[in-house]
């Protein structure tokens, strides 16, 4: 007759102990990666809070930087004087204004080679072709009567700005032609006046004539 199979071994107290202790540890380790993960969670909450934080500082940094930059483009263009010039006595002077200002007085300055004087206005600031005309005429004269070129001048102007005493300079093209008169030779008219370059450079005066003066 055969023997019975043995029976399994019962767990002792020891291994149930084990077990408890397996389970304890298993459940611990659970809880430190869940806790792992709630502190990298709100590290990257930190994180995004400082990067929106900075993003915003950064943005409103750009709009002041910007609104300086245009406040202080508007305050620097309100200073600068823009000439008008209207023909008068039929053509042979240009009365300028600026609407922007009331410019209390003018200099003008002509290329070095032209071996003119400074000339200045004050309160009646107009340009007169008498300054200039027997110049450009003998520059002019053996050619046909009616020639058309521009003369750059140096034009100095000085206003208030409320209680703020200012200059502005630039270069003018003062635009002339030749013409005819029976019996009487050739004259002078003025066109008008066109803005060249805002410098006040008694250097780039010359250049600028060198290049356009007529040619004799």
């Amino acid at each position: 007759m055969s023997e019975p199979p043995p029976s399994p071994p019962q767990p002792t107290k020891i291994d149930a102990a084990a077990e408890r202790a397996v389970a304890r540890a298993e459940a611990a380790a659970t809880r430190r990666r869940w806790i792992t993960l709630a502190e990298i969670l709100a590290i990257a909450g930190v994180i995004i809070a400082g990067l929106t934080l900075w993003n915003n500082w950064s943005e409103r940094r750009d709009d002041e930087a910007a609104r300086q930059a245009e406040q202080a483009e508007q305050a620097h263009a309100a200073t600068i004087v823009s000439l008008i010039a209207t023909r008068t006595n039929d053509g042979t002077a240009l009365a300028l204004e600026d609407p922007g200002h009331r410019i209390q007085s003018m200099d003008f300055t002509f290329p070095a080679a032209l071996d003119l004087p400074v000339r200045n206005t004050v309160v009646d600031t107009r340009i007169e072709s008498s300054w200039f005309a027997d110049k450009l005429l003998a520059l002019t004269d053996g050619g046909g009567d009616e020639v058309e070129g521009r003369l750059p001048v140096l034009i100095t102007s000085d206003y208030w700005a409320g209680d703020q005493h200012r200059t502005d300079a630039a270069i003018y093209d003062i635009v002339w032609r030749t013409e005819g008169r029976v019996l009487r030779g050739r004259t002078l008219r003025l066109k008008g006046l066109v803005l060249r370059e805002r410098t006040d450079s008694p250097a780039r005066l010359n250049a600028l004539w060198a290049r356009e003066k007529p040619a004799s």
